[in-house]
Formats: structure tokens, C-alpha cells, sequence
């Protein structure tokens, strides 16, 4: 492949990036007041335009939209969880009508809700959906906890509660959307590489991150006891065993393969200069 080829390549997906980030700021724009300017700036729309983009850049921008709203979607529930919610009660209650609300059984009465039957209904109420959204909002609730408790975790408790960071709910949302033909009946099999993805992306942010996290009052490997060198080794092993799963999807689901093997090497350059959030 020319230098010529790659540069187009690279230019059709930057492209393709702007025109999902002027989709999700439009979107985000029809909830008022669920996405503050601070912390969700240009740059964020941007930022998560081009993951999604760079993840599946054969696509086109609204076969992208489940996979891009999803993660606009999660990143709007962690704020509120970690950052607006005040007590326990109010972290419970939020997410309580969250999974109610994805079930069917209460009508969305905030924003939050709203965009979520949004989602839920693009994901056709698939009852897999619904439980990976139970699992990630169980998990973010138990990691507010672990920051309010002042908690010291070992890392294999910490890794697993790595649903918490949402990566595998987005990746679920987009396979159930616009999956290649072979990933439904293989999709068992994605979801095994798609976590081992998810726990190397957990570590990737928190050591990255840690800075700003820290400043944040955020929950994070490091700021629960783990030790940076310890986290950098097991980061090692998650990629490695991550493409070990991910090999044989080659032949049976071709794009989710190579879906999740971009999100790995994208977000670890880009983890390496910037963040997706704007300054609080």
C-alpha cells in the first residue's frame, strides 16, 4: 500500500469522524441540559467521531449511529453518576430508572430516560442489550461506591468491575445495529474478545488519565491501590490474550475483528496525547 493510499485511507476516515461529531452534537443538542459545554466540548464531539469512525471506517456516518450515540449516551451517565449525584440514594435511583426504562416497565420522565428509549428501541429491546446495560450501571454504581468508601481493591476486583467503563455496551449496541452478517450467530464469541478489549481500554484510562481523575475525584486503578508498574504488566496481558481471541474471528466475523482490533490500536494512540473529556 502507497504512502498516497494510506494518506486517503487516513483522510475518508477523519472525514467520516466530522460528520458523526456533527451528527452527535446535533443529537446531543435535543436533550437541553444533559450535555453541559463543560465538560463536553468540541473536542469531545469530535474525539468520539473519530473513534467511531476509525473503529469501522468502511461504514458510512448513519450505519455509525448506534455505535456513536451509545457511547454519547454513557458518557452523559457517568457524569451524573459521578459527578452530580450526591449520595447513594440518588446514584440507586438513577440507575434504578434507567433499567427500568430499558425494560419497558417506566416512561422516560428526563432526558437521560429519553435518549435511553431512544436507544432501546434501536436496539429492538434485545433482552442481551438490556442486561449489558444492567451490568455497566451495576458496576458504575459500585465503583461511586468504592470512591465515596475510600476503598483499597486488589486489581482483579477492580478488572472485575470493568463493565464500568461501558466499552462493551457500545460494542454490543453497534453489533446488534450494523454488525457484519456473520457476527449475530457468532456473537457470543465477539462479546468474549470484546470484554478482554474492555479491560485493556479500563487500564489504558486509568493510567493515562490518572492526572485528571485524580483531580476529578474519580475511581481508577491507581488511585485504588494498584500500583502503576503492576498496571502497565497486566495491561501487556490483556492486549495479548485480547489478540488471541480476536485471531480466529478473522474468518467467521470479519468486521467485528477488525472493529475491535482498531479500537484497540486507536485509543492506544490516542490515549497517549489527549482525553475525550473537556475540562470540568
Amino acid at each position: 500500500m502507497s504512502g498516497l493510499t494510506v494518506a486517503a485511507d487516513l483522510g475518508r476516515a477523519c472525514a467520516l469522524g466530522v460528520e458523526c461529531a456533527r451528527d452527535l452534537s446535533r443529537h446531543a443538542a435535543r436533550f437541553p441540559g444533559l450535555f453541559p459545554a463543560r465538560p463536553f466540548d468540541p473536542g469531545f464531539f469530535h474525539s468520539l467521531g473519530l473513534v467511531g469512525a476509525f473503529g469501522s471506517p468502511w461504514a458510512r456516518a448513519e450505519e455509525l449511529r448506534a455505535v456513536n450515540r451509545a457511547a454519547l449516551w454513557v458518557f452523559a451517565v457517568d457524569l451524573l453518576i459521578d459527578h452530580v449525584a450526591t449520595s447513594r440514594a440518588e446514584v440507586a435511583a438513577l440507575t434504578g430508572d434507567c433499567v427500568a426504562v430499558a425494560a419497558g416497565g417506566k416512561e422516560p420522565d428526563s432526558p437521560l430516560t429519553r435518549f435511553l428509549a431512544e436507544l432501546r428501541d434501536d436496539a429492538g429491546g434485545d433482552p442481551r442489550w438490556c442486561d449489558q446495560l444492567e451490568r455497566m450501571l451495576t458496576a458504575m454504581e459500585r465503583e461511586w461506591q468504592w470512591g465515596a468508601s475510600g476503598a483499597v481493591l486488589k486489581l482483579d476486583e477492580y478488572l472485575a468491575n470493568a463493565d464500568s467503563c461501558g466499552s462493551s455496551f457500545v460494542n454490543l449496541s453497534h453489533w446488534l445495529s450494523t454488525g457484519d452478517p456473520a457476527t449475530p450467530a457468532g456473537l457470543d464469541r465477539v462479546r468474549e474478545a470484546g470484554d478482554e478489549v474492555q479491560r485493556y481500554l479500563r487500564l489504558l484510562n486509568d493510567l493515562t488519565t490518572y492526572d485528571r481523575e485524580s483531580r476529578w475525584g474519580d475511581a481508577n486503578a491507581l488511585t485504588l491501590g494498584a500500583e502503576r508498574d503492576e498496571v502497565i504488566e497486566r495491561m501487556a496481558r490483556h492486549s495479548r490474550a485480547a489478540a488471541e481471541l480476536i485471531e480466529p474471528l478473522r474468518e467467521s466475523s470479519p468486521r467485528a475483528a477488525l472493529y475491535l482490533e482498531r479500537q484497540l490500536g486507536f485509543n492506544t494512540g490516542f490515549y497517549g496525547i489527549t482525553d475525550y473529556w473537556g475540562e470540568m
